[in-house]
């Protein structure tokens, strides 16, 4: 067994991939993450303590096959391209996505995360761990931007600050020549309301970036365009319980509510001067 010692954003990685595991044991399994019950297996922690409430695990495997299609759909179009796995913590993306040899995946997370993976997944050809904060510009620029790049950020952003979230963006959009970036974001009233999440509670974690709409995205440089944009409520949730079920009926006549969490599918391409 091995001893895992993470707090803060680090430790929210746990909730997700137990319920991950919880998932894929479930006879109606959405993601089939068959890896990530094996991981739970080989770690020493007791994920009675880690937040996860009834349902959670089902969310979790809804949120992370939104984002897991979205990246085929570009890497169906790119089959020669970078792929940047932002704040990867122990999410088995590249093994469920399994892209072709023209691929170049990047997965990126703290040192201890990176250590942590490599001891519990096994290597792929194509895929390059890096051990580094993503809001460090140093281990960007040691990636070739020669090609279209798909950028993955899975509860990412939100645990950034403002001006790291918007500063790491613009390092890729002037990196590469081309991509895509899919995630999911809070607006400002869901970062407030994160506060009462069990799971992020547990974790001692704290959220603070926030935005409401594509159009604030689109801001941070002339050369995003928002694709896409669905909200956490639009999700399957004939899958969930019925509580969830509830909320997601109410979301829908109340905007603010709607927009508490959302997924984005953002383009990016040279801008006209350039």
């Amino acid at each position: 067994m091995t001893k895992v010692k993470l707090a803060g954003e680090k430790a929210t990685l746990l909730p997700t991939l137990y319920g991950r595991a919880l998932d894929s044991q479930s006879p109606d399994s959405i993601l089939h993450d068959t890896m990530a019950y094996d991981a739970v297996q080989q770690i020493e922690v007791d994920f009675s303590t880690v937040g996860l409430r009834r349902g959670d695990d089902t969310a979790i495997a809804l949120r992370a096959r939104c984002l897991d299609d979205w990246a085929r759909e570009f890497l169906a179009a790119h089959p020669e391209c970078v792929v940047l796995h932002l704040g990867c913590g122990l999410d088995t993306r590249v093994y469920r996505i399994d892209p072709g040899p023209g691929v170049r995946w990047f997965d990126v997370d703290y040192p201890e995360v990176i250590e942590l993976r490599g001891q519990l997944f096994p290597d792929r050809d194509g895929c390059t761990a890096i051990g580094a904060s993503v809001t460090d510009p140093m281990w960007l620029a040691e990636i070739k931007g020669d090609l279209p790049v798909l950028v993955v950020a899975e509860g990412l952003f939100m645990y950034l600050r403002e001006d790291e979230g918007k500063d790491l963006v613009r390092r890729v959009l002037d990196h590469f020549p081309s991509g895509q970036f899919v995630f999911d974001g809070l607006s400002r009233r869901g970062t407030k309301l994160q506060k009462l999440n069990k799971a992020v509670q547990a974790a001692k974690a704290t959220v603070h970036w926030g935005f409401d709409s594509c159009e604030e995205l689109e801001a941070i440089d002339s050369r995003l365009r928002c694709v896409s944009s669905m909200s956490a409520f639009d999700l399957d949730n004939d899958r969930l319980p019925t509580g969830f079920r509830m909320t997601a009926k109410v979301s829908k006549v109340f905007t603010g509510m709607r927009n508490l969490a959302v997924f984005y599918r953002m383009d990016f391409q040279p801008s006209a001067s350039g």
